[in-house]
């Protein structure tokens, strides 16, 4: 099965009720992509949840090491890990409370999609959640 998103206005609409995304592999450093896609969610009004191990804190938020370690619904999980990862982020995704899997763009893995779309889970994959927001505003 092919990766296929939902559409622009479903996208817009997920970003409008949107509040929390947590995002995995979110680095420190700030010339990372993660770090800036985070920094710009962050300054339009998302909480912005960083899940990394090796790091204690981003964007002034303290870092948890895993999904399960976060307390409350999670509307988005923007994942930015390799793409041959993210078949395990999907099965971690599937034990907590949260709503939307987001891989980054650049990143695709019809193992995880195929799993969470079976589940009814909303997938989007190889989109930056950072310019999807500037073309949904």
């Amino acid at each position: 099965m092919a990766v296929e998103n939902p559409s622009l206005e479903e996208i817009g609409a997920i970003l409008k009720k949107s509040k929390r995304i947590a995002v995995v592999g979110l680095s420190d450093k700030p010339d990372r992509t993660s770090y800036m896609v985070s920094e710009v969610m962050q300054k339009v009004g998302y909480e912005i949840i960083p899940v990394n191990p090796t790091v204690d804190e981003v964007l002034g938020v303290k870092a948890v090491a895993s999904l399960k370690d976060i307390e409350g619904h999670i509307d988005i999980v923007n994942v930015f890990r390799r793409s041959e990862q993210l078949y395990d982020v999907a099965k971690e995704f599937d034990e907590i409370d949260a709503d939307v899997f987001w891989a980054q763009q650049g990143l695709v893995n019809e193992d995880a999609y195929e799993f969470l779309n079976e589940k009814g889970y909303t997938v989007i994959m190889d989109l930056c959640i950072k310019v999807a927001h500037s073309f949904t505003k």
